[in-house]
């Protein structure tokens, strides 16, 4: 993807619409200080250079009962692309793995769950190594959420 440029106004919308994506055109013009066909405009420009990819409802994990986070470190057994697809296409039918990385170092991938209990993560392990061959999985749980965001950091940079 082509990296897009952002002035001060489009940074504004951004930011109003990463804290809350419900706002009308109408509320982050004048949040923004434009008009609202200035705004509508910015905004569908946004979208159609991919800058905004999508708009969501954001669940409290919590409130449903998903108070464990799991962070599963594998070890691949092969890196062939075989492997590699059927390693996605295993983990990508887990609605618990929320986050999917390939990473450099001595961990080739790290997932990040949420699940209600230690029950459930097992439950998750067993569905993973049925599915894949893996040279070692290591799990952190995670003690205490300290910072949480979806809002990407954002600067005004011109073409």
């Amino acid at each position: 993807m082509t990296r897009v440029s952002l002035d001060d106004a489009d940074v504004r919308i951004l930011g109003f619409l990463q804290e809350d994506a419900t706002l009308s055109v109408a509320a982050v013009a004048a949040k923004a200080n434009m008009s609202q066909n200035a705004c509508w405009r910015r905004i569908k420009r946004l979208e159609e250079s991919g800058v905004i990819s999508r708009r969501v409802t954001i669940l409290d994990a919590s409130a449903l009962g998903l108070d464990l986070t799991v962070f599963v470190s594998l070890r691949a057994s092969e890196h062939s692309e075989a492997w590699l697809e059927m390693l996605n296409s295993a983990i990508r039918d887990i609605p618990e793995v929320v986050e999917f990385y390939r990473m450099t170092g001595d961990v080739d991938y790290l997932l990040k769950l949420r699940v209600e209990n230690m029950a459930a993560y097992d439950a998750v392990y067993r569905r993973i190594i049925r599915s894949i061959r893996l040279t070692d999985v290591s799990s952190a749980f995670s003690m205490e959420e300290i910072k949480y965001t979806t809002a990407l950091p954002l600067t005004a940079r011109p073409s």
